[in-house]
């Protein structure tokens, strides 16, 4: 059993959120941790957990980090993670994969279905194995209890329910 741990400082955990419907507010998460175990050399047995420090989110905005951090958004103080375990790891090509999983936001656990490329598996100059995982998909907020809603004078919306998930992940063999 291969075990890797992700590398933090090499990798992205975004997300983008319509708003007005006329443009897209970019966050991240700072402080996460994942782990990948596999015994399969293509990561085709995959079992993967994820966890983010809520408190971590950015968008580059104080004030709208501060109403995600509260009871409108992620309720950061109650739920101060949130978190993925993995249910599925499906390959469909040589370089992409389904990952199935349940997500968890504000106690909330849904399954959610991801995409993702691999990038390949390298070995860096100070002999670290390294493999890297572009991962995309979609989720509605709505259904994390992430039910803050306005509605500007002319009836539209201001925040979309839709959430676009980004993630760029090198991952460290153990």
């Amino acid at each position: 059993m291969s075990t890797y741990k992700i590398d933090a400082a090499h990798s992205e955990i975004t997300f983008k959120v319509k708003h007005l419907m006329i443009t897209n507010v970019t966050g991240s998460f700072t402080r996460f941790d994942a782990t990948l175990e596999s015994d399969a050399d293509d990561f085709s047995d995959a079992k993967i957990t994820f966890e983010a420090d809520v408190d971590s989110v950015t968008t580059n905005n104080e004030q709208r980090d501060a109403h995600l951090k509260g009871d409108d958004f992620f309720a950061a103080d109650k739920f101060p993670k949130l978190s993925f375990v993995s249910k599925s790891f499906t390959k469909k090509s040589d370089d992409q994969y389904t990952l199935t999983g349940d997500l968890t936001i504000r106690d909330n656990t849904k399954t959610v279905e991801l995409a993702v490329e691999y990038g390949g598996t390298v070995t860096d100059p100070w002999g670290q194995v390294k493999a890297g995982f572009e991962i995309n998909g979609k989720i509605n907020r709505k259904d994390f209890g992430l039910t803050w809603g306005a509605v500007t004078e002319a009836g539209g919306v201001v925040v979309s329910d839709e959430v676009k998930l980004h993630f760029n992940i090198e991952m460290v063999r153990q």
